[in-house]
């Protein structure tokens, strides 16, 4: 297990200051773990319901080397998941986002509604997570605005199409979301942008934007992977989401190799042994 290393809690001083470039400054990605309280999440819904689990989750992914804790309450699954309003997400987050952020990394609340991403920044969190990158509900960009806060805008879809060009799809969508957050004057050092590998997109199409990743980062902005224990990995080698994580690391070794800055993942430990060591070999070409 990788040693904790002692972090400040964020503040209200430092809110409105860059976060983005003190995280990506190294020569490995910065590493974000995923923490779903809920009970249908397609890889571990409800191990991390009940508050205490969650916090113990949360405590084990920063000893293990998390620069980052990502947390939703509502499961975004392209599959499956049932809608839960506004209200039902702040009931599972008031018992535990304050308990998480005096852990003292930054949090990132992981929500497409603006009423339970203004609560979670009032409560201490650091950055907006939104899968819909801005384009579900005009309040979210405006809301983004307002707070200064960092910003995730992930590509998305509401059904996967086999038949058209995901490269070119995904960057008119990263256009659309940047004119949006321009529009609302969300300044671009807060914006990074997320792919949404198996969002929207069938297995090989998730495949193809890891194969492709370099050619997004003609925008200029940090690119955040999250491949873990997704569907495309099972079409390559059938398995079980929690069978995935050898399947998960390839992909994100890749993914940092095609110049991804951040990657979200479940597997924390793993993950940063892998893009060290990664990092550590490349160095010496």
């Amino acid at each position: 297990m990788i040693a904790t290393t002692s972090r400040p809690a964020p503040t209200a001083a430092t809110a409105g200051r860059p976060l983005w470039p003190a995280l990506l400054s190294r020569p490995y990605p910065a590493v974000m773990g995923v923490l779903n309280i809920t009970p249908d999440s397609f890889s571990d819904g409800g191990r991390f319901v009940a508050p205490e689990h969650a916090l113990a989750q949360a405590r084990r992914m920063i000893a293990e080397g998390a620069d980052i804790i990502d947390i939703g309450a509502e499961s975004t699954r392209p599959y499956g998941a049932e809608p839960v309003t506004a209200e039902e997400e702040l009931r599972r987050l008031r018992p535990i986002l304050a308990e998480v952020v005096s852990l003292g990394i930054p949090v990132s609340i992981d929500s497409m509604k603006p009423a339970v991403t203004d609560w979670a920044l009032d409560a201490g969190a650091s950055i907006a997570n939104d899968v819909w990158g801005l384009q579900r509900d005009p309040a979210m960009a405006r809301l983004v605005a307002s707070r200064r806060c960092p910003v995730i805008v992930m590509h998305n879809r509401d059904r996967a199409d086999a038949g058209i060009d995901i490269m070119q799809d995904i960057a008119a969508y990263f256009a659309r979301s940047l004119e949006i957050a321009d529009q609302a004057g969300i300044s671009r050092e807060n914006i990074v942008l997320d792919p949404g590998i198996g969002f929207g997109k069938t297995p090989e199409q998730s495949m193809t934007v890891l194969a492709r990743l370099d050619e997004l980062g003609s925008f200029g902005l940090p690119l955040l992977v999250g491949a873990s224990r997704k569907r495309f990995i099972s079409s390559v080698t059938p398995s079980e989401p929690h069978q995935r994580l050898g399947g998960s690391i390839a992909a994100h070794v890749v993914a940092a190799i095609g110049g991804a800055r951040i990657i979200r993942t479940h597997d924390v430990a793993e993950t940063v042994q892998a893009l060290r060591v990664a990092a550590a070999i490349r160095d010496r070409q």
